[in-house]
């Protein structure tokens, strides 16, 4: 007997009253809403009650509701903790939610090795190593990665990390870029460890701090005698100097603090964040939220920000200046002392030097939404509107949705290849490329081009009407690399085997544009984003062919004589190898002896040793 599923209003009559996490999902079953709850009984309930006025974006969600599912737990914080996991996998439509699916990078140092390393990644693990992020620039990361290896000579390789003589120092040693060379034994670990926690603190922001350890520790290099030393430390404090005075002094009581500012317009919100470590400014970073209605304002926003940035956030300060009081403060505050480890306060100020700091803030916070607009725009330009510029000039009826475009690779005939690529929306869909070898090679010195592009259209429109997955969605328009003759060969194509489809081909010389039946060529304008989003497609195709034409040939280089002998496949020829040790020693061996090789045979040690010779029928 199948077991009955319960409907929606059953589970609402069975929910529970303790706290926990209830997860929303539509006809699909996918999960479009998590939210959590003290009661989930009287939170859940209070959704679907006919009296309740509920906000536009409220009202979407219970419509597209159909089934809901909920997870118990034995506290309000274990609740927060399990909603912000829950959001961080699912991404639900209707939550409001860090913009991008990607990792955001973080720099970490790998504590776990006995030379620790600094490394950049995109995920945090409870590992024992020391992380610092996420940065939203990646460039950032990198630069400061740099930085901190110039100023910081810690090891970058990956040989072996117990400090053992097993090899002789290499380049970056003597270039002074790894002077430790623990895969020599020339470390010492206690030297080493300390470095690595300065590297800590200047991470960490606290580089006046690290200044003086580092004064101090030149001073004694000095009265040691140890000069070089002494003058690695003078330069190290010197470009720490450089960088403080470059940071903004903001407070003047030392304070570690996050200052976040979050505007909210039309939909569109964009969350700016001050790092203040000991009172300085060391850094900034932006992001973008989706999934916020206007009526939501800012105060949802903050919470649910809060909730999402400091749950893989490396650091958390002691005090988070805010614009506006969240509703969950202190279960947040409580759920951040408990990632701290002391007390954390969330702070709305109304005047003074930290609403000062949060004015500033917002103002960048708009600067960024406003930015983000206009790359939005651009974005469009080149994408949808470079599309409907182009559908409008072809004169074609039907939305350019997919764009595919075909070019062929040869050099006298060799190796000759063709390459597919696929635009969709007017962007690369790169797992839609597809790449076909010329199966009937031109005779060499005179390469048919338009030959192999019959051969590369005509493979690929009989696999779609064969019913083959990887081609059979069909091109809303197909371009061409080439003129009036190469479209002519697709056009030809295509009636052979009874496809309709929009063809243009593009000729590089002046950039005009053939289409079948015209007898003239189209010169779109020299600006126009529909020619710029040809040029794109057509170069992405010829890099996607010639790339793939290269392959070949490097695979070719290295082919030995072996394979081009009939009868010698993979495993013959490794163990022929292997038994001989070179193509030479084969060469000189007698048939008999080729013959006492393994997988072998009189009939084909014969035919190796007269290819060998050049004695081939």
């Amino acid at each position: 007997m199948v077991a009955r599923i319960p409907s929606l209003e059953e589970k609402l009559k069975g929910l529970p009253t303790q706290p926990g996490c209830y997860l929303y999902k539509d006809a699909a079953g996918e999960i479009i809403y998590v939210g959590k709850a003290i009661n989930l009984r009287n939170r859940v309930r209070s959704y679907f009650q006919k009296s309740a006025k509920h906000s536009p974006k409220t009202r979407k969600l219970i419509s597209r509701t159909v089934d809901l599912d909920y997870i118990v737990v034995d506290s309000e914080l274990e609740a927060l903790i399990l909603e912000c996991n829950l959001i961080k996998e699912h991404r639900p439509h209707y939550n409001i939610r860090l913009r991008d699916d990607k990792q955001y990078p973080y720099l970490v140092l790998t504590m776990n090795e006995p030379y620790p390393r600094l490394l950049v990644t995109r995920r945090v693990k409870k590992d024992g190593a020391k992380y610092f992020g996420p940065f939203t620039n990646s460039r950032a990361v990198w630069d400061s990665l740099r930085l901190i290896y110039r100023l910081f000579p810690l090891v970058t390789c990956r040989k072996r990390w117990d400090n053992s003589p097993v090899q002789r120092p290499c380049l970056y040693h003597h270039m002074g870029r790894c002077p430790h060379a623990p895969c020599a034994g020339l470390a010492n670990s206690e030297e080493y460890r300390k470095m690595v926690d300065d590297v800590a603190m200047f991470l960490d922001g606290k580089q006046e701090k690290l200044v003086q350890q580092l004064r101090a520790e030149m001073e004694e290099a000095s009265e040691d005698l140890q000069f070089e030393r002494a003058a690695r430390l003078r330069d190290q404090i010197a470009a720490v100097e450089t960088l403080i005075e470059r940071q903004k002094v903001v407070s003047t009581n030392a304070a570690d603090q996050d200052v976040v500012a979050i505007v909210n317009d039309h939909g569109e919100s964009a969350v700016q964040m001050f790092f203040i470590r000991n009172g300085k400014l060391i850094g900034q970073e932006h992001f973008m939220l989706e999934g916020l209605e206007d009526e939501e304002g800012v105060e949802n926003a903050t919470g649910e920000f809060l909730k999402q940035y400091y749950q893989d956030a490396a650091y958390v300060p002691t005090e988070i200046i805010l614009p506006t009081h969240v509703e969950e403060t202190v279960i947040i505050e409580q759920w951040l002392r408990q990632k701290k480890g002391t007390k954390v306060t969330l702070t709305v100020p109304e005047r003074g030097g930290k609403k000062q700091l949060l004015d500033m803030a917002i103002g960048n916070a708009k600067l960024a939404l406003e930015q983000m607009r206009t790359n939005t725009l651009t974005e469009y330009d080149r994408t949808m509107g470079a599309l409907m510029e182009l559908q409008d000039a072809l004169g074609i009826d039907t939305p350019l949705e997919r764009i595919e475009a075909y070019d062929i690779s040869t050099i006298q005939g060799s190796f000759s290849v063709g390459g597919m690529v696929v635009f969709k929306e007017g962007k690369p869909a790169k797992s839609e490329y597809r790449r076909f070898k010329i199966q009937k090679p031109t005779n060499t010195g005179e390469p048919n081009d338009f030959a192999m592009m019959r051969e590369v259209l005509t493979r690929r429109l009989k696999e779609a009407k064969s019913g083959n997955p990887k081609f059979s969605t069909l091109p809303d328009l197909m371009l061409i690399d080439g003129g009036k003759g190469q479209l002519g060969v697709a056009v030809s194509v295509a009636k052979e085997l009874d496809v309709e489809l929009n063809m243009i081909g593009l000729a590089k010389q002046f950039e005009l544009v053939y289409q079948p039946g015209q007898a003239q060529p189209l010169a779109l304008p020299k600006n126009s984003q529909a020619l710029f989003l040809l040029q794109r497609i057509r170069d992405e195709v010829h890099r996607y062919s010639v790339t793939y034409h290269r392959t070949l040939r490097g695979k070719n280089a290295t082919l030995s004589v072996l394979d081009t002998i009939p009868g010698i496949g993979l495993t013959r020829r490794r163990e022929l190898l292997k038994f001989f040790g070179s193509v030479e020693r084969m060469k000189n061996a007698s048939v008999d002896q080729l013959a006492a090789a393994p997988a072998m045979n009189k009939r084909l040690a014969a035919t190796i040793h007269k290819m060998l010779h050049g004695n081939a029928a």
